[in-house]
This record gives C-alpha cells, structure tokens and sequence, in this order.
C-alpha cells in the first residue's frame, strides 16, 4: 500500500481481510488461559470473524441488527463485534459492572437483538430483566461453566454452536462473507459506544470505521508503531480508550493485542508481556506509584537514602526530557547511574521495561504524577479527547511535555475555543451523532464543531489546557472563578489521598470530603502501632486526620491564589464507589450525586463552628451482608 492514508478507504472487516492477505502467519491476537499464552494470527482472526458473522447471520442476524457484548477482554469479544458488522450489523458494549436494570434500559435503548456475554454473572444479568427486553431474541455466551440450567432453552446459546452454523453456512456459500464484506463502507455506524454518563442515563455515539481507523493513523503518525509491536488489552472493552486501541490502532498498525487471564491477574500478565505502549485511566498510575512508594518504604535505609538521592536527580533530569533541553553532562552521568543501578530494576518489576511511552486520559492527573514516571524511565504523555471523538484528539509530544497541559492537536484535527470558552475540535474522527437523539447531536455537533462541554483554551506554546466541565466550573461567592477538578487532582497526587471532592459554588470558601488510600493510609498507621479493623475506623483516627491536615496544608502553601485555598475537609467514612452511583465507570466523580448524597455532611462544611456530627452509615462486612452504624464525622479547620 502506497500510503497509510489508503487504508482509510476500508472498514475495520475490509482491514482485517487486508492484514490477513499481507501478514495471515503473524500473531495478532494472544490470551492466558490457564496459565498459558494462546495465539491467534491474523488468518485465525479473519477465519473466527468470518465464522461468527455467518453464524450470527444464519440466526436472523443482518445488515442494521444491533448486538451487544457484556464480557471480559477476551478474543471472542472482537470476533462477535467485527464479526457483526461484517455483516452489515452494529456492535455495542455495555461495562460488566453494569446492573440488570442499566442493562435492561441501555438494550431497549438500543434496540438490540442479540446480546453476547463471556460468563455465567453476565448471563444471569440478562436472565432477570428477559421479559422486559422483548427485541431480544438470542444471548450467546462463551464460557460454558454454570451455563447447565440454560441449555435446554433456545434463548441461550453456547459460541461453539455459532460456530458451526457459520462453518455449514461457509461450505454451502463460500464467496457469501467476501460479497457482505465487500458492500461495508468506511462511513458506515459499526459500533456504539456509550458515554460516561456523568449527568444521567448514557447516549450511545455512532461511531463509523472511518473514525476509529482514522484515530489510529493519526496517533501513529504522531508516535510511530511497528507491527512486531505489543499491546496489554486490560481496559474495560466498553470504555473508548479500549475500542481506539482493539478497533482503530491495532488495525492501523498491525500491532499485537495481548488479553490478560482476568481483570485481577492483568499487572501481573503485564510484566510476562512486557508492551511497547500502554494506555490507562489515571488511577492505574496512581495505584502502581503508591505501591512503588510502599515498597520504598519497606526497604532498607540505605535503599531508601539512594533511591531518594537518585529520585531527585531523576527529576531533574526529567525536567530536560520533557522539555526537549539538552541536558548538562554531569546530570547526565549521574541520571545514567541512577536508571542502571535503582530504576531500570524497578521499571522491570512492574512491566515496563519496554514500554517506550505510556498514555493517561479520561481524566486530568496531576503534574508531579508526570515528573514522577519521568524520573524513573517511564515516558507518561497525557492525551485528552472524548468518546464522540474516538478518545483520543490532543496529545503530548516526545520532548514536549507539559504536565500542566494536554498536548497538541493530532494530526488533521483542528481545534478553537468558542466565545464562552468551550474547546471545539474538527476531524474525521468525529461521531455522525448521538443514536436516536437528534436534539442532542445537533447541541453536540453544532456549527459543524465537536462541542466538548470542556473549559480550556491555548497556551502560548500551542498547547490545548483544559480547565474543567464548563458545567462544574465553580465561583466563589465573591465571584472568584476555580475548577474543583484542579484541587481535586493537586490533593490526590498525595500518597495519602485516593480520592477527593470539592465544594465552593457560590460559598464564602472552598471545602473538601476526603477518601484517605487504604492501603498507604493502612500501612502507615501499622507501622506506628495504630489500631483499626475496618476503612470507617482508620478514616476517623485523629492521627489520620493530622496527617491530611499536613498534606492539605501543603497545597494551600502552593495556592497561587487564596480562594484557591482549601478552608475546611473532613475524612469520608467510606470509598466513593462506582456500584453506589458516586463515581462513573471510568472512575469520575458524579458531583451532583455526591452533593446531594452527602448534602447533610455538605452544609455542615461550612458551619464554621461545628467539629463534628453524627451520621447513619452503611456499613458492609465481607460476606456482603450490611447493616446501618453510628458513625462520627469530624471537620478539620486550616489555618490559611
């Protein structure tokens, strides 16, 4: 092929029959199973997608059906999806975490009529909402265990049985599947993908194949991929920051996809694979640079007096890469010395040794995050961009990295700043639209921009920084503008901090809940002799409460302005949590949810006098049972 550019006239099944006819002996796809790493080369790719799609047609599956995957990342999760719009199908997926209600209201929303799901738990999820999903007529599952009670109804059906239908549908018509890939068109809808829902119910954004394969072309043009390069598939298939890689980057680029054997085992699989490029939410770095911290500080003495020495030397030195500075010979020296004897083991304990850059985005991390992973070897670039843009439409540079920022437009996408401030982008990657939802496309799309809902604007050196959802963009009330997404992230860089929300609109000062991280928290409490049994106690220790008093006067120190200062907090007795309706499947913050959810906890933020206040908790033990407990919250007053 000529020019990358040329693959743009495919669909993702004409680009997988491509990959197959240029490279079929090469492994596209590999999965643990059992402990073993299973292959797949693209000609067993092509030959299970041509087996699924026949088979989902030979069921009354056709051109503009819709089908759903609830399932792990497993290979059989592309083969339904790319196997669906082979034949002229829509593929959706929908987060494992989801309830059987969500489930029911995202499949009605939808109008899907065969749901795939890899397990017995996502099976029985369907099962329980069956009569009220009536245009589903078939749920194919790919692991059999617990399936026994489910065989004899034909409403279920096993993959292998999928299977076979496609192979007898092969041999009665084998130029069929090459006839219905051929009439695919790379502006076709092939997939939905649902957004975060931070504000209510998730819209499902018609993404084309042109979009997803057009995100891979510009990210590689950007930062260039070989083919013999390998990928960690770990991200829930549901989120956009999975499908950019699963859909559009590996079929750009022709690179491995690598599926761990579950979510719990995925760090560890990591290190077995050792991936070139890796992308992750920011709590997966968050989570890895605590329990590199905690292993510091397991360590001995000397360990620890090196590993600091050489951190700050790293930083130093990471300043200049970041930068793009020449670095003086002396710092170069001893950052050499640093990687070879303290950071180059450490980068291989965790995996990343031959990472050559590592993305973040789906939400802002803080800058000492970027300096951190700098310092140690591991090249962290955030991209930013939405799920009605294929993830990814800004992004940082080798050379050019400014943790306070996003980077710079993607190759092909264009980008301005309206009136009111909201950032607009323009590409091939954008949605046709919302589904079945006019009014909100044309809010979304109009003037023929992307509207992103973000606040932000450029900087002098052409980079995008984004500020926060225009919607949460607070004022004090003296009409001071801040973003609570800033504060938030500047107190959780804070090894003592997982998470963290902000208050203020239209208040006199700022406050804050706090979620102290359990497992840092936990450790230091042990190590002087502190007791607690369970995340409500340590949370409400007095000495716990000393130690993020330390850690939120140090952002107030570092404030650039005094209604960016954090006035009073008080330590949350449970984990913000996604099946709660706190957080979104991507780990947001639903602000008003919180607001209102903790709306008692709220108001007495900002009755200056109180210290403390008793509250009804749910508390959970660990065989699931709850029950309500008497709990003290205690406020914390800084000294500004």
């Amino acid at each position: 092929m000529k020019d990358n550019k040329d693959l743009l006239r495919f669909s993702i099944p004409q680009l997988l029959r491509w990959r197959m006819k240029e490279t079929g002996d090469k492994v596209a796809l590999r999965e643990k199973d059992f402990g073993c790493w299973n292959s797949y080369t693209w000609k067993h790719y092509y030959e299970y997608v041509r087996k699924t799609g026949l088979g989902l047609r030979e069921i009354g599956f056709g051109k503009g059906d819709k089908i759903a995957i609830i399932s792990d990342n497993i290979p059989e999760a592309l083969f339904i999806a790319i196997g669906a719009q082979a034949v002229g199908g829509l593929s959706a997926a929908i987060y494992q975490t989801s309830l059987p209600e969500e489930i029911e209201g995202i499949l009605n929303y939808l109008k899907v009529s065969v749901v795939f799901c890899s397990d017995q738990e996502q099976v029985d999820k369907v099962a329980e909402v069956r009569e009220k999903i009536p245009l589903v007529e078939k749920v194919i599952y790919e692991d059999p265990r617990g399936m026994r009670s489910y065989q004899s109804d034909s409403w279920f059906m096993f993959i292998d049985e999928l299977y076979k239908h496609g192979e007898k549908v092969f041999k009665e018509e084998p130029d069929i599947f090459e006839k219905l890939v051929d009439e695919g068109k790379p502006d076709d809808v092939c997939h939905f993908c649902l957004t975060s829902g931070t504000t209510g119910l998730p819209k499902g954004a018609m993404l084309t194949h042109k979009n997803y394969i057009n995100m891979g072309l510009q990210l590689t043009e950007v930062d260039p991929l070989e083919d013999t390069d390998e990928y960690l598939s770990f991200l829930p298939f549901a989120w956009i920051g999975e499908q950019m890689n699963s859909f559009g980057v590996a079929m750009a680029t022709g690179i491995s996809l690598n599926f761990p054997e579950s979510v719990e085992t995925s760090m560890e699989d990591l290190k077995e694979i050792g991936p070139h490029f890796m992308f992750g939410a920011p709590r997966i770095y968050e989570t890895i640079r605590s329990q590199i911290w905690l292993k510091i500080d397991e360590s001995y003495w000397f360990n620890r007096m090196v590993y600091n020495y050489f951190m700050k030397v790293g930083e130093e030195a990471a300043g200049y890469r970041m930068t793009g500075r020449k670095m003086p010979a002396k710092l170069k020296i001893l950052a050499w010395l640093g990687k070879q004897m303290i950071f180059r083991p450490l980068v291989n304990q965790i995996g990343f040794l031959r990472l050559r850059r590592a993305y973040t985005g789906g939400a802002a991390l803080g800058p000492e995050l970027f300096t951190f992973y700098q310092a140690i070897g591991v090249n962290l670039k955030q991209i930013y961009g939405q799920t009605e843009i294929v993830g990814i439409a800004y992004m940082h540079r080798d050379g050019d990295v400014r943790p306070d920022t996003v980077g710079k437009p993607l190759p092909g996408t264009e980008c301005r700043i309206s009136d009111e401030g909201e950032i607009l982008s323009r590409s091939d990657s954008v949605t046709p639209g919302y589904y079945d939802l006019p009014e909100k496309t044309e809010e979304l799309l109009e003037g023929g921009w992307l509207h992103s809902g973000d606040a932000g604007y450029i900087d002098e050196n052409g980079h995008l920084v984004v500020i926060d959802r225009i919607s949460d963009v607070m004022h004090t009330s003296d009409g001071e503008m801040f973003s609570p997404m800033f504060l938030e992230n500047r107190l959780k860089f804070s090894p003592y901090i997982k998470e963290a929300v902000i208050f203020g609109d239209k208040r006199e000062f700022v406050t804050a809940l706090i979620n102290v991280d359990p497992i840092v928290v936990g450790k230091w409490a042990e190590d002087r002799g502190i007791s607690f049994s369970t995340y409500m106690d340590l949370a409400g220790l007095p000495e716990v409460a000393e130690l993020i008093q330390g850690e939120v006067a140090a952002i107030n120190r570092n404030a650039e302005k005094d209604h960016f200062k954090i006035h009073r907090f008080a330590n949350l007795y449970k984990l913000l949590d996604m099946d709660d309706g706190e957080l979104t499947k991507t780990g947001k913050i639903r602000r008003k949810f919180v607001s209102e959810k903790y709306h008692d906890l709220y108001e007495a933020l900002y009755e200056k006098e109180r210290k403390e206040k008793k509250v009804a908790a749910l508390y959970q033990y660990q065989d699931g049972q709850t029950t309500t407990v008497d709990t003290t919250i205690h406020f914390y007053t800084m000294e500004n």
